[in-house]
Protein backbone atom coordinates (compact mmCIF):
# COMPACT_ATOMS: atom_id res chain seq x y z
CA UNK A 1 0.00 0.00 0.00
CA UNK A 2 1.42 3.35 -1.01
CA UNK A 3 1.52 6.40 1.24
CA UNK A 4 -1.29 7.94 -0.84
CA UNK A 5 -3.42 4.85 -0.28
CA UNK A 6 -2.72 4.98 3.46
CA UNK A 7 -3.70 8.67 3.62
CA UNK A 8 -6.90 7.93 1.69
CA UNK A 9 -7.77 5.09 4.08
CA UNK A 10 -7.10 7.31 7.12
CA UNK A 11 -9.21 10.11 5.65
CA UNK A 12 -12.03 7.67 4.99
CA UNK A 13 -11.82 6.32 8.55
CA UNK A 14 -11.89 9.87 9.91
CA UNK A 15 -14.97 10.72 7.87
CA UNK A 16 -16.72 7.53 9.03
CA UNK A 17 -16.05 8.43 12.67
CA UNK A 18 -17.88 11.72 12.11
CA UNK A 19 -21.02 9.88 11.00
CA UNK A 20 -23.75 8.74 13.36
CA UNK A 21 -24.00 5.12 14.43
CA UNK A 22 -27.05 4.72 12.19
CA UNK A 23 -25.25 6.02 9.11
CA UNK A 24 -22.20 3.83 9.75
CA UNK A 25 -24.42 0.78 10.15
CA UNK A 26 -26.31 1.58 6.93
CA UNK A 27 -23.00 1.85 5.03
CA UNK A 28 -21.87 -1.49 6.50
CA UNK A 29 -25.05 -3.16 5.28
CA UNK A 30 -24.81 -1.62 1.81
CA UNK A 31 -21.25 -2.95 1.42
CA UNK A 32 -22.22 -6.50 2.36
CA UNK A 33 -22.10 -8.90 -0.65
CA UNK A 34 -25.59 -10.17 0.28
CA UNK A 35 -27.13 -6.69 0.58
CA UNK A 36 -29.39 -7.15 -2.47
CA UNK A 37 -30.88 -10.35 -1.01
CA UNK A 38 -31.27 -8.71 2.42
CA UNK A 39 -33.13 -5.86 0.72
CA UNK A 40 -35.49 -8.40 -0.87
CA UNK A 41 -36.23 -9.95 2.53
CA UNK A 42 -36.97 -6.58 4.15
CA UNK A 43 -39.14 -5.55 1.20
CA UNK A 44 -41.10 -8.81 1.52
CA UNK A 45 -42.02 -7.79 5.10
CA UNK A 46 -43.30 -4.43 3.85
CA UNK A 47 -40.56 -2.64 5.79
CA UNK A 48 -41.74 -4.10 9.12
CA UNK A 49 -40.21 -2.10 11.97
CA UNK A 50 -39.68 -5.08 14.29
CA UNK A 51 -39.43 -8.25 12.16
CA UNK A 52 -39.13 -11.70 13.70
CA UNK A 53 -35.91 -13.57 12.80
CA UNK A 54 -36.29 -17.30 12.13
CA UNK A 55 -33.77 -19.99 11.28
CA UNK A 56 -34.58 -23.38 9.82
CA UNK A 57 -35.64 -25.18 6.69
CA UNK A 58 -38.69 -26.39 4.74
CA UNK A 59 -38.83 -29.49 2.56
CA UNK A 60 -41.76 -30.26 0.23
CA UNK A 61 -42.01 -33.81 -1.11
CA UNK A 62 -44.35 -35.58 -3.49
CA UNK A 63 -46.63 -37.70 -1.32
CA UNK A 64 -46.59 -40.59 -3.75
CA UNK A 65 -43.01 -40.81 -5.00
CA UNK A 66 -41.10 -39.07 -2.23
CA UNK A 67 -39.46 -36.79 -4.79
CA UNK A 68 -38.28 -33.48 -3.29
CA UNK A 69 -40.25 -30.72 -5.01
CA UNK A 70 -38.93 -27.73 -3.07
CA UNK A 71 -36.24 -27.17 -0.46
CA UNK A 72 -35.49 -23.97 1.42
CA UNK A 73 -32.82 -23.40 4.07
CA UNK A 74 -31.92 -20.15 5.82
CA UNK A 75 -28.21 -21.08 5.88
CA UNK A 76 -27.88 -19.39 2.50
CA UNK A 77 -29.63 -16.18 3.64
CA UNK A 78 -27.95 -13.02 5.01
CA UNK A 79 -27.21 -13.69 8.64
CA UNK A 80 -28.58 -17.23 8.13
CA UNK A 81 -32.08 -16.09 8.99
CA UNK A 82 -35.47 -15.31 7.47
CA UNK A 83 -37.38 -12.15 8.34
CA UNK A 84 -41.16 -12.28 8.90
CA UNK A 85 -43.63 -9.57 9.92
CA UNK A 86 -44.19 -8.79 13.59
CA UNK A 87 -47.96 -8.32 12.88
CA UNK A 88 -48.35 -5.72 15.63
CA UNK A 89 -51.64 -3.85 15.24
CA UNK A 90 -50.42 -0.58 16.80
CA UNK A 91 -49.26 2.12 14.40
CA UNK A 92 -47.04 3.51 17.15
CA UNK A 93 -45.15 0.20 17.25
CA UNK A 94 -45.06 -0.83 13.58
CA UNK A 95 -46.77 1.29 10.94
CA UNK A 96 -46.49 -1.23 8.04
CA UNK A 97 -47.97 -4.11 10.03
CA UNK A 98 -50.69 -1.92 11.53
CA UNK A 99 -51.71 -0.88 8.02
CA UNK A 100 -52.02 -4.54 7.02
CA UNK A 101 -54.00 -5.29 10.19
CA UNK A 102 -56.34 -2.39 9.43
CA UNK A 103 -56.98 -3.82 5.96
CA UNK A 104 -57.76 -7.26 7.40
CA UNK A 105 -60.09 -5.69 9.97
CA UNK A 106 -61.92 -3.72 7.28
CA UNK A 107 -62.60 -6.89 5.26
CA UNK A 108 -63.54 -8.88 8.38
CA UNK A 109 -66.14 -6.31 9.49
CA UNK A 110 -67.35 -5.55 5.96
CA UNK A 111 -67.91 -9.23 5.15
CA UNK A 112 -70.37 -9.44 8.04
CA UNK A 113 -72.24 -6.42 6.66
CA UNK A 114 -72.39 -6.99 2.90
CA UNK A 115 -71.23 -10.58 2.44
CA UNK A 116 -68.19 -12.09 0.80
CA UNK A 117 -65.38 -14.20 2.31
CA UNK A 118 -67.79 -17.19 2.49
CA UNK A 119 -70.58 -15.01 3.94
CA UNK A 120 -73.76 -14.81 1.77
CA UNK A 121 -74.52 -11.41 0.26
CA UNK A 122 -78.09 -11.38 1.53
CA UNK A 123 -76.83 -10.49 5.03
CA UNK A 124 -77.22 -6.90 3.75
CA UNK A 125 -80.99 -7.34 4.14
CA UNK A 126 -80.81 -8.65 7.72
CA UNK A 127 -81.70 -6.46 10.73
CA UNK A 128 -78.38 -4.71 11.54
CA UNK A 129 -77.49 -1.99 14.01
CA UNK A 130 -74.42 0.03 14.94
CA UNK A 131 -74.52 0.30 18.73
CA UNK A 132 -72.34 2.33 21.11
CA UNK A 133 -72.26 1.35 24.79
CA UNK A 134 -70.45 3.64 27.21
CA UNK A 135 -69.03 3.50 30.71
CA UNK A 136 -70.94 5.17 33.56
CA UNK A 137 -69.70 8.33 35.26
CA UNK A 138 -66.97 7.95 37.87
CA UNK A 139 -66.92 11.66 38.58
CA UNK A 140 -67.39 14.93 36.64
CA UNK A 141 -64.71 15.67 34.03
CA UNK A 142 -63.91 18.54 31.70
CA UNK A 143 -65.42 17.78 28.30
CA UNK A 144 -65.05 19.10 24.79
CA UNK A 145 -67.89 21.46 23.88
CA UNK A 146 -69.32 22.59 20.55
CA UNK A 147 -70.45 26.01 19.37
CA UNK A 148 -68.60 27.79 22.15
CA UNK A 149 -70.66 26.18 24.91
CA UNK A 150 -69.12 26.12 28.34
CA UNK A 151 -67.95 22.95 30.05
CA UNK A 152 -69.92 22.97 33.34
CA UNK A 153 -71.78 26.32 33.39
CA UNK A 154 -73.53 25.83 36.71
CA UNK A 155 -74.24 28.91 38.80
CA UNK A 156 -73.69 28.75 42.52
CA UNK A 157 -72.34 25.20 42.17
CA UNK A 158 -69.98 25.82 45.04
CA UNK A 159 -66.96 23.72 45.79
CA UNK A 160 -66.40 20.07 46.60
CA UNK A 161 -65.19 18.85 49.97
CA UNK A 162 -61.61 19.26 48.73
CA UNK A 163 -62.13 22.95 47.98
CA UNK A 164 -62.24 22.69 44.17
CA UNK A 165 -64.98 24.38 42.11
CA UNK A 166 -67.77 22.15 40.80
CA UNK A 167 -68.30 24.32 37.72
CA UNK A 168 -66.16 25.21 34.70
CA UNK A 169 -66.99 28.24 32.53
CA UNK A 170 -64.43 27.34 29.82
CA UNK A 171 -65.30 26.05 26.30
CA UNK A 172 -62.73 23.29 25.78
CA UNK A 173 -61.44 22.46 22.30
CA UNK A 174 -60.08 19.12 21.12
CA UNK A 175 -56.49 20.27 21.75
CA UNK A 176 -57.17 21.42 25.32
CA UNK A 177 -55.16 19.23 27.73
CA UNK A 178 -57.88 19.69 30.36
CA UNK A 179 -60.44 17.81 28.26
CA UNK A 180 -61.18 14.48 29.93
CA UNK A 181 -59.48 15.40 33.21
CA UNK A 182 -61.55 15.29 36.44
CA UNK A 183 -62.82 18.53 37.96
CA UNK A 184 -61.51 17.15 41.25
CA UNK A 185 -59.06 14.20 41.15
CA UNK A 186 -59.66 13.55 44.85
CA UNK A 187 -63.41 13.13 44.30
CA UNK A 188 -62.98 10.92 41.23
CA UNK A 189 -63.68 7.22 41.87
CA UNK A 190 -60.50 5.68 40.43
CA UNK A 191 -61.05 2.20 41.94
CA UNK A 192 -64.53 1.98 40.38
CA UNK A 193 -63.12 3.07 37.00
CA UNK A 194 -60.41 0.40 37.08
CA UNK A 195 -62.75 -2.36 38.27
CA UNK A 196 -65.27 -1.45 35.55
CA UNK A 197 -62.53 -1.90 32.94
CA UNK A 198 -61.51 -5.23 34.44
CA UNK A 199 -65.09 -6.51 34.19
CA UNK A 200 -65.90 -5.06 30.75
CA UNK A 201 -65.86 -8.53 29.20
CA UNK A 202 -68.42 -9.79 31.72
CA UNK A 203 -70.56 -6.71 31.12
CA UNK A 204 -70.62 -7.43 27.39
CA UNK A 205 -71.45 -11.11 28.01
CA UNK A 206 -74.32 -10.09 30.29
CA UNK A 207 -75.57 -7.69 27.62
CA UNK A 208 -75.59 -10.31 24.85
CA UNK A 209 -77.30 -12.83 27.15
CA UNK A 210 -79.91 -10.19 27.97
CA UNK A 211 -80.54 -9.64 24.26
CA UNK A 212 -81.80 -13.19 23.91
CA UNK A 213 -83.82 -12.98 27.14
CA UNK A 214 -85.46 -9.67 26.26
CA UNK A 215 -86.17 -10.78 22.68
CA UNK A 216 -87.94 -13.84 24.08
CA UNK A 217 -89.98 -11.75 26.51
CA UNK A 218 -90.90 -9.16 23.87
CA UNK A 219 -92.08 -11.76 21.32
CA UNK A 220 -93.79 -14.11 23.77
CA UNK A 221 -91.41 -16.99 23.22
CA UNK A 222 -89.43 -19.14 25.61
CA UNK A 223 -85.67 -18.56 25.75
CA UNK A 224 -85.00 -22.06 24.45
CA UNK A 225 -87.51 -21.66 21.67
CA UNK A 226 -86.04 -18.32 20.66
CA UNK A 227 -82.52 -19.75 20.38
CA UNK A 228 -83.90 -22.35 17.96
CA UNK A 229 -85.02 -19.57 15.60
CA UNK A 230 -82.62 -16.63 16.14
CA UNK A 231 -78.88 -16.11 16.34
CA UNK A 232 -77.31 -12.79 17.34
CA UNK A 233 -74.03 -12.13 15.53
CA UNK A 234 -71.73 -9.21 16.29
CA UNK A 235 -68.34 -7.60 15.86
CA UNK A 236 -67.23 -5.03 18.44
CA UNK A 237 -64.34 -2.65 18.95
CA UNK A 238 -63.26 -1.02 22.21
CA UNK A 239 -62.35 2.67 22.17
CA UNK A 240 -60.99 4.87 24.94
CA UNK A 241 -62.84 8.13 25.52
CA UNK A 242 -61.06 11.34 26.52
CA UNK A 243 -61.79 10.53 30.18
CA UNK A 244 -59.81 7.27 29.64
CA UNK A 245 -62.92 5.10 29.97
CA UNK A 246 -63.61 2.39 27.42
CA UNK A 247 -66.76 2.46 25.34
CA UNK A 248 -67.80 -0.22 22.87
CA UNK A 249 -68.88 0.17 19.24
CA UNK A 250 -70.65 -2.94 17.96
CA UNK A 251 -72.24 -4.12 14.74
CA UNK A 252 -75.14 -6.38 15.74
CA UNK A 253 -76.94 -8.55 13.18
CA UNK A 254 -79.89 -10.92 13.49
CA UNK A 255 -79.59 -14.26 11.67
CA UNK A 256 -81.56 -17.46 11.65
CA UNK A 257 -80.63 -20.21 14.07
CA UNK A 258 -77.80 -21.64 11.95
CA UNK A 259 -76.07 -18.33 11.22
CA UNK A 260 -75.53 -16.16 8.14
CA UNK A 261 -76.80 -18.80 5.71
CA UNK A 262 -80.18 -18.80 7.47
CA UNK A 263 -82.48 -15.72 7.34
CA UNK A 264 -84.26 -14.71 10.56
CA UNK A 265 -88.07 -14.96 10.92
CA UNK A 266 -90.19 -12.10 9.56
CA UNK A 267 -90.94 -10.66 13.01
CA UNK A 268 -87.23 -10.06 13.67
CA UNK A 269 -86.82 -6.47 12.45
CA UNK A 270 -84.28 -3.73 13.08
CA UNK A 271 -86.93 -1.84 15.09
CA UNK A 272 -87.50 -4.82 17.40
CA UNK A 273 -83.75 -5.31 17.80
CA UNK A 274 -83.21 -1.60 18.58
CA UNK A 275 -85.84 -1.65 21.32
CA UNK A 276 -84.36 -4.79 22.86
CA UNK A 277 -80.80 -3.39 22.78
CA UNK A 278 -81.92 -0.48 24.96
CA UNK A 279 -83.69 -2.61 27.56
CA UNK A 280 -80.99 -5.29 27.57
CA UNK A 281 -78.22 -2.75 28.22
CA UNK A 282 -80.19 -1.03 30.98
CA UNK A 283 -80.83 -4.34 32.76
CA UNK A 284 -77.14 -5.25 33.16
CA UNK A 285 -76.09 -5.08 36.82
CA UNK A 286 -73.03 -6.94 38.13
CA UNK A 287 -71.20 -6.77 41.44
CA UNK A 288 -67.51 -6.94 42.16
CA UNK A 289 -65.88 -9.24 44.69
CA UNK A 290 -66.25 -7.82 48.20
CA UNK A 291 -63.13 -6.07 49.47
CA UNK A 292 -62.53 -4.92 53.02
CA UNK A 293 -60.65 -1.95 51.62
CA UNK A 294 -63.27 -0.90 49.03
CA UNK A 295 -66.49 -2.71 49.83
CA UNK A 296 -68.55 -3.89 46.87
CA UNK A 297 -69.07 -2.02 43.59
CA UNK A 298 -72.09 -2.29 41.31
CA UNK A 299 -71.18 -2.39 37.63
CA UNK A 300 -73.46 -1.30 34.80
CA UNK A 301 -73.37 0.37 31.40
CA UNK A 302 -73.50 4.14 31.17
CA UNK A 303 -76.68 6.07 30.46
CA UNK A 304 -75.36 7.24 27.05
CA UNK A 305 -76.47 4.60 24.56
CA UNK A 306 -76.49 5.16 20.80
CA UNK A 307 -78.40 2.81 18.51
CA UNK A 308 -78.23 3.53 14.76
CA UNK A 309 -79.55 1.38 11.89
CA UNK A 310 -77.27 0.39 9.05
CA UNK A 311 -78.25 1.16 5.49
CA UNK A 312 -79.92 -1.74 3.70
CA UNK A 313 -79.33 -2.36 0.01
CA UNK A 314 -81.03 0.24 -2.19
CA UNK A 315 -81.97 2.52 0.72
CA UNK A 316 -80.60 5.93 1.67
CA UNK A 317 -81.30 6.11 5.41
CA UNK A 318 -78.88 4.76 8.00
CA UNK A 319 -75.10 4.48 8.24
CA UNK A 320 -73.17 3.19 5.22
CA UNK A 321 -71.62 -0.26 5.59
CA UNK A 322 -68.19 0.71 4.24
CA UNK A 323 -68.05 3.77 6.52
CA UNK A 324 -68.65 1.61 9.60
CA UNK A 325 -66.05 -0.97 8.52
CA UNK A 326 -63.51 1.78 7.79
CA UNK A 327 -64.11 3.41 11.18
CA UNK A 328 -63.54 0.16 13.05
CA UNK A 329 -60.44 -0.65 10.96
CA UNK A 330 -58.95 2.77 11.63
CA UNK A 331 -59.40 2.54 15.37
CA UNK A 332 -57.84 -0.91 15.91
CA UNK A 333 -54.43 0.42 14.81
CA UNK A 334 -54.28 3.18 17.40
CA UNK A 335 -51.72 2.78 20.16
CA UNK A 336 -51.39 4.48 23.51
CA UNK A 337 -49.21 7.24 22.04
CA UNK A 338 -51.99 8.07 19.55
CA UNK A 339 -54.73 8.36 22.16
CA UNK A 340 -52.61 9.46 25.17
CA UNK A 341 -54.40 6.71 27.13
CA UNK A 342 -52.14 4.21 28.88
CA UNK A 343 -48.89 2.70 27.61
CA UNK A 344 -47.95 0.42 24.72
CA UNK A 345 -45.99 -1.88 27.04
CA UNK A 346 -46.74 -3.58 30.39
CA UNK A 347 -45.88 -1.87 33.66
CA UNK A 348 -43.28 -3.93 35.50
CA UNK A 349 -42.59 -1.64 38.47
CA UNK A 350 -44.00 1.54 40.07
CA UNK A 351 -41.12 3.51 38.53
CA UNK A 352 -42.63 2.85 35.08
CA UNK A 353 -45.69 4.82 36.15
CA UNK A 354 -43.68 7.79 37.32
CA UNK A 355 -41.52 8.03 34.19
CA UNK A 356 -44.19 7.44 31.53
CA UNK A 357 -45.40 10.39 29.41
CA UNK A 358 -48.90 10.40 30.85
CA UNK A 359 -51.52 12.86 32.00
CA UNK A 360 -52.10 13.11 35.74
CA UNK A 361 -55.49 11.40 35.28
CA UNK A 362 -54.09 8.40 33.39
CA UNK A 363 -51.17 8.15 35.81
CA UNK A 364 -53.67 7.98 38.68
CA UNK A 365 -55.59 5.19 36.93
CA UNK A 366 -52.42 3.14 36.41
CA UNK A 367 -51.47 3.66 40.06
CA UNK A 368 -54.95 2.48 41.06
CA UNK A 369 -54.42 -0.67 38.98
CA UNK A 370 -51.09 -1.29 40.66
CA UNK A 371 -52.51 -0.68 44.15
CA UNK A 372 -55.63 -2.83 43.69
CA UNK A 373 -53.60 -5.53 41.96
CA UNK A 374 -51.78 -6.07 45.23
CA UNK A 375 -55.00 -7.03 47.05
CA UNK A 376 -55.63 -10.78 47.32
CA UNK A 377 -59.33 -10.50 46.47
CA UNK A 378 -58.53 -8.90 43.10
CA UNK A 379 -55.67 -11.20 42.17
CA UNK A 380 -57.75 -13.10 39.52
CA UNK A 381 -58.22 -9.79 37.64
CA UNK A 382 -54.43 -9.47 37.08
CA UNK A 383 -54.68 -5.70 37.39
CA UNK A 384 -50.93 -5.17 37.56
CA UNK A 385 -50.36 -7.13 34.36
CA UNK A 386 -52.97 -4.94 32.62
CA UNK A 387 -52.12 -1.65 34.31
CA UNK A 388 -50.79 -0.26 31.01
CA UNK A 389 -54.32 -0.59 29.54
CA UNK A 390 -55.92 0.82 32.72
CA UNK A 391 -57.23 -2.58 33.76
CA UNK A 392 -59.00 -3.38 30.48
CA UNK A 393 -58.17 -7.00 29.61
CA UNK A 394 -60.11 -7.58 26.42
CA UNK A 395 -58.98 -7.54 22.81
CA UNK A 396 -59.54 -4.30 20.93
CA UNK A 397 -61.73 -6.16 18.40
CA UNK A 398 -63.75 -9.31 19.02
CA UNK A 399 -66.58 -10.99 17.15
CA UNK A 400 -69.04 -13.82 17.50
CA UNK A 401 -68.16 -17.06 15.75
CA UNK A 402 -70.81 -16.77 13.03
CA UNK A 403 -70.41 -13.06 12.26
CA UNK A 404 -67.96 -13.40 9.36
CA UNK A 405 -64.53 -14.71 8.44
CA UNK A 406 -61.44 -14.75 10.69
CA UNK A 407 -58.05 -13.03 10.69
CA UNK A 408 -56.45 -16.44 10.15
CA UNK A 409 -58.51 -17.09 7.03
CA UNK A 410 -57.79 -13.62 5.63
CA UNK A 411 -54.04 -14.03 6.18
CA UNK A 412 -54.07 -17.49 4.62
CA UNK A 413 -55.92 -16.11 1.60
CA UNK A 414 -53.35 -13.32 1.22
CA UNK A 415 -50.48 -15.80 1.56
CA UNK A 416 -52.02 -17.98 -1.15
CA UNK A 417 -52.22 -14.99 -3.48
CA UNK A 418 -48.62 -14.03 -2.83
CA UNK A 419 -47.32 -17.58 -3.17
CA UNK A 420 -46.36 -18.89 -6.60
CA UNK A 421 -49.20 -21.29 -7.46
CA UNK A 422 -48.07 -22.16 -11.00
CA UNK A 423 -47.35 -25.75 -10.00
CA UNK A 424 -50.11 -26.08 -7.38
CA UNK A 425 -52.04 -28.57 -9.50
CA UNK A 426 -49.03 -30.89 -9.45
CA UNK A 427 -48.58 -30.61 -5.68
CA UNK A 428 -52.01 -31.58 -4.39
CA UNK A 429 -50.48 -34.62 -2.64
CA UNK A 430 -47.36 -32.79 -1.48
CA UNK A 431 -46.06 -33.24 2.07
CA UNK A 432 -44.24 -30.38 3.79
CA UNK A 433 -41.72 -30.91 6.58
CA UNK A 434 -40.72 -27.65 8.30
CA UNK A 435 -38.29 -26.97 11.15
CA UNK A 436 -38.07 -23.40 12.47
CA UNK A 437 -36.72 -21.69 15.56
CA UNK A 438 -36.76 -18.13 16.83
CA UNK A 439 -33.34 -16.43 16.76
CA UNK A 440 -34.12 -12.75 17.35
CA UNK A 441 -36.19 -9.73 16.38
CA UNK A 442 -36.05 -6.09 15.26
CA UNK A 443 -33.43 -4.24 13.20
CA UNK A 444 -30.02 -2.73 13.79
CA UNK A 445 -30.04 1.12 13.61
CA UNK A 446 -29.01 1.24 9.95
CA UNK A 447 -31.38 -1.55 8.97
CA UNK A 448 -34.24 0.26 10.70
CA UNK A 449 -33.50 3.39 8.64
CA UNK A 450 -33.56 1.44 5.37
CA UNK A 451 -36.70 -0.49 6.37
CA UNK A 452 -38.49 2.79 7.18
CA UNK A 453 -37.62 4.05 3.71
CA UNK A 454 -39.03 0.89 2.12
CA UNK A 455 -42.24 1.20 4.16
CA UNK A 456 -42.62 4.85 3.14
CA UNK A 457 -42.09 4.01 -0.55
CA UNK A 458 -44.69 1.24 -0.43
CA UNK A 459 -47.18 3.55 1.31
CA UNK A 460 -46.70 6.20 -1.41
CA UNK A 461 -47.14 3.57 -4.12
CA UNK A 462 -50.43 2.49 -2.55
CA UNK A 463 -51.64 6.10 -2.37
CA UNK A 464 -50.79 6.66 -6.05
CA UNK A 465 -52.49 3.41 -7.08
CA UNK A 466 -55.58 4.28 -5.03
CA UNK A 467 -55.74 7.76 -6.59
CA UNK A 468 -55.37 6.33 -10.09
CA UNK A 469 -58.08 3.74 -9.43
CA UNK A 470 -60.44 6.46 -8.23
CA UNK A 471 -59.65 8.65 -11.21
CA UNK A 472 -60.27 5.87 -13.72
CA UNK A 473 -63.51 4.96 -11.94
CA UNK A 474 -64.80 8.52 -12.26
CA UNK A 475 -63.80 8.61 -15.92
CA UNK A 476 -65.84 5.55 -16.85
CA UNK A 477 -68.72 6.40 -14.52
CA UNK A 478 -68.24 3.54 -12.07
CA UNK A 479 -67.27 5.64 -9.04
Amino acid sequence: MTSADRRAALDRAARLRQLTETDRDAIRLAQDPQFARWLELVTATGGCAHPIHLAGSTTTQDGGTGEILHYYDTRNEPGERLLVRCRNRRATVCTPCSRLHAGDTFHLVRAGLVGGKNVPTDVRERPRLFVTLTAPSFGPVHHITADGKRCHPRRNAGRCEHGRPLSCPVAHGSADPLAGQPLCPDCYDYPAHVLWHAHAGRLWKAFTDNLYNHLAARTGRTRTGLRHTIRISYAKVAEYQRRAAVHVHAVIRLDGATGPDDPPPAWATAEVLAAVVRTAAGAVHLRTTYSRALGEHELRWGSQLHVRPLRAFGRQEGLADDAVAAYVAKYVTKGAADTAIGLDHPVTAPDDIATGRLSAHVRALIRACWRLGGLAEFEPLRLRAWAHTLGYRGHILTKSRAYSTTYTALRAERADRERDTSSSSEELDAITDAHWRYVGSSHSPGAALIAAGIAEDQAKNREIAHAETGRSGRADGTA
